[in-house]
C-alpha cells in the first residue's frame, strides 16, 4: 500500500490485489524518517480509474471477443495489466496520532509518500488503543475493572467494552428492524446486572423476560435477579405513594389535560388529601359532585375514567420501588412489560415511572439506575424525557434508547449522546439523521453502516475511546425472545 494524497482529515491509499483490507479496518501509517505514526480507518474503497485504463479494458474486451486463438504473451504483460486494473483506492479517515503507544491529537503533520510504512492493525493492538490511556488524560483516567464482551471483530477476535464507560452516560442503539438491536441490549443488560447494577427496562414486546432463562429451559445466571411487572397486574401504585407531581406529569403529558382542568384537579386532590381520603374511587366521586364548569368537569371525568380502567392505581396495596430494590442487594433487572396494554396506558406508565424514579433518586432512597427504553420512538416525545436527559447525571438515571426510527429522537438528545451502537440502515433519511448527529464524520457513517450485515454494528463513542469500531454481536446463553414470528416456519409439509 502507498499514500496517494491527503485532503483535510482524509488520506487516500493505493492497494493492489492481495492486500486485503475491508471497510472499518484500521491501519498504522508510520513515517520512518520523522518517527511519527498515524492511526487511520478505511471507510470506503473504489477502483483506481483513469481514462487510459478504461480504454485499455475496452480494447482488450473487443480483442478477446473477436479473437478465437490464444494470445502469445512471453513477457507476461497481460498479468501486469490485470494487476493494474484491480488496483484499488482506499479512502481513510485520520482518527488519531500514536505517541509512545498512546493516542494523541497531533495530526497536523503530513506523512511521507516515499518513506512511510503501512500495516493493518489487529484487534489486540486496537484494544490497547481503545482501553489504554491516551496522551491527553493519562494521569486522570480511572481504572476500568468491569469488562463486557459485546461481540467479535471481523477477524473473530473478542471485542470488550467496560461498564464504567456506560455508567453516567447516555446511549443509543439503533438500526432497521431485525438487525439485532435488542440482542445487543440484552447482552449489555445481562453483564451490567452481573456486576450488581439496578436496571429498569421499558419492554414494549414482553421479550426481556427471556433473559431469566437459558435455551435449555433452566434458569440463567441472572434468573433470580429478574422481576417482570405488567401495568394493571403486578405494577400498581397508590395515589398517596405515587404523589401529586407524578400524576400531574401523567395527566399533562400522557393524557393532554388542559391547564384549567389540571388546576381543578389539584383542588380536588388537596381536598381529599387533607381529609386522608385520597384514592382513585374517591377522586371519581368528588369530581362528579364538584361544582365547576361542565367542560372542565367532562375533561376531568374522562381522564379519571382512563386512570381507573388502566389498572395502574390501587386504593389498597401497591408496589413501592424502593422496597423492590432494597430486597435485592446485588443488582436487579426490573422489566416493565407493556406488550399487552393500550398505547395510552403505555404513555401513562412511562410518565409515572420516570417521575417516581427521579423523585426517589433526588431523595437518595435508591441507588443510581440504568434505564433501557425499548421501542423508544413510540413514547419519546417532547415531555419529561428532555429533563431526564439534560440532568441525568445529577439524578443518577442513565438511559439507553433502543429504536428503529432515529428521526423520532430530538436533536437536543442527539447532542448529548455519549455512545451509539449503530446497526444497518439503508434508508437515506435515516442515514442522514444519524450521520449529522453522530460523533464521527458523516462519510464514514453513511458508507460503513449502509453495508453492515445483520447482527453487525458500528460502535461509536466513549466505550471505544472515540475510535469507531465494526463488530459482530456475540451469542448469549439467555433466551433471546422477540424474534420475528413467521407463518410458514410453523407449517408442516404433507
Amino acid at each position: 500500500m502507498r499514500i496517494i494524497s491527503k485532503e483535510g482529515d482524509e488520506i487516500i491509499l493505493l492497494a493492489l490485489h492481495g492486500e486485503e483490507v475491508s471497510k472499518g479496518d484500521y491501519l498504522i501509517i508510520e513515517d520512518v524518517e520523522c518517527r511519527r505514526r498515524l492511526l487511520v480507518q478505511v471507510y470506503d474503497e473504489e477502483y483506481h480509474n483513469t481514462q487510459s485504463l478504461l480504454e485499455d479494458i475496452i480494447r482488450d474486451e473487443v480483442v478477446n471477443a473477436a479473437s478465437k486463438c490464444n494470445q502469445y504473451d512471453p513477457l507476461q504483460i497481460g498479468n501486469i495489466a490485470r494487476i493494474v486494473r484491480d488496483a484499488r483506492l482506499l479512502r481513510c479517515k485520520i482518527r488519531a496520532s500514536v505517541e509512545d503507544d498512546r493516542l494523541g491529537h497531533a495530526v497536523s503533520w503530513l506523512p511521507s509518500r516515499v518513506s512511510s510504512r503501512l500495516r493493518r492493525v489487529d484487534m489486540r493492538e486496537l484494544n490497547s488503543f481503545i482501553h489504554g490511556k491516551s496522551v491527553a488524560n493519562a494521569a486522570t483516567e480511572s481504572q476500568k475493572v468491569h469488562p463486557i464482551k459485546i461481540g467479535y471483530s471481523m477477524d473473530g477476535e473478542p471485542v470488550t467494552i467496560y461498564a464504567e464507560d456506560l455508567d453516567g452516560r447516555l446511549n443509543l442503539i439503533t438500526g432497521k428492524k431485525g438487525s439485532g438491536k435488542s440482542h445487543l441490549a440484552k447482552s449489555i443488560v445481562k453483564s451490567l446486572v452481573e456486576y450488581g447494577a439496578y436496571i429498569f427496562i421499558l419492554d414494549l414486546n414482553n421479550e426481556y423476560l427471556g433473559i431469566a432463562w437459558r435455551h435449555d429451559g433452566g434458569k440463567s445466571s441472572i434468573g433470580d435477579k429478574v422481576l417482570f411487572l405488567e401495568p394493571g397486574r403486578g405494577l400498581r401504585f397508590t395515589l398517596e405513594y405515587i404523589g401529586k407531581g407524578a400524576v400531574a406529569n401523567m395527566l399533562k403529558y400522557a393524557l393532554d389535560m388542559p391547564a384549567a382542568s389540571l388546576r381543578e384537579f389539584f383542588r380536588v386532590w388537596d381536598a381529599l388529601a387533607s381529609r386522608n381520603r385520597l384514592g382513585i374511587s374517591n377522586l371519581m366521586e368528588s369530581v362528579a359532585n364538584w361544582r365547576v364548569n361542565e367542560l372542565v368537569k367532562d375533561a376531568l371525568t374522562s381522564r379519571l375514567h382512563t386512570m381507573l380502567t388502566s389498572g395502574l392505581f390501587a386504593d389498597g396495596n401497591g408496589i413501592r420501588v424502593e422496597d423492590m430494590i432494597r430486597e435485592r442487594h446485588d443488582g436487579a433487572v426490573i422489566v416493565i412489560g407493556m406488550g399487552r396494554v393500550p398505547p395510552v396506558v403505555r404513555r401513562m406508565t412511562v410518565e409515572l415511572l420516570l417521575s417516581k424514579l427521579v423523585e426517589l433518586l433526588e431523595q437518595g432512597k435508591i441507588p443510581p439506575i440504568f434505564l433501557f427504553a425499548e421501542e423508544a420512538h413510540l413514547y419519546l416525545r417532547d415531555t419529561y424525557w428532555e429533563d431526564i436527559v439534560t440532568r441525568m447525571r445529577h439524578f443518577g438515571i442513565f438511559t439507553t434508547f433502543i429504536t428503529n426510527q432515529p428521526d423520532a429522537i430530538s436533536d437536543s438528545i442527539y447532542r448529548q449522546l455519549d455512545n451509539i451502537f449503530l446497526f444497518n440502515f439503508t434508508n437515506e433519511n435515516d442515514l442522514e439523521k444519524i450521520a449529522r448527529a453522530s460523533m464521527v464524520d458523516a462519510e464514514s457513517v453513511k458508507s460503513i453502516v449502509r453495508t453492515l450485515p445483520a447482527k453487525h454494528c458500528m460502535v461509536i463513542g466513549s466505550v471505544v475511546n472515540n475510535l469507531p469500531l465494526v463488530i459482530r454481536t456475540a451469542q448469549q446463553e439467555v433466551l433471546m425472545l422477540g424474534e420475528t414470528k413467521r407463518f410458514f416456519n410453523n407449517k408442516v409439509s404433507v
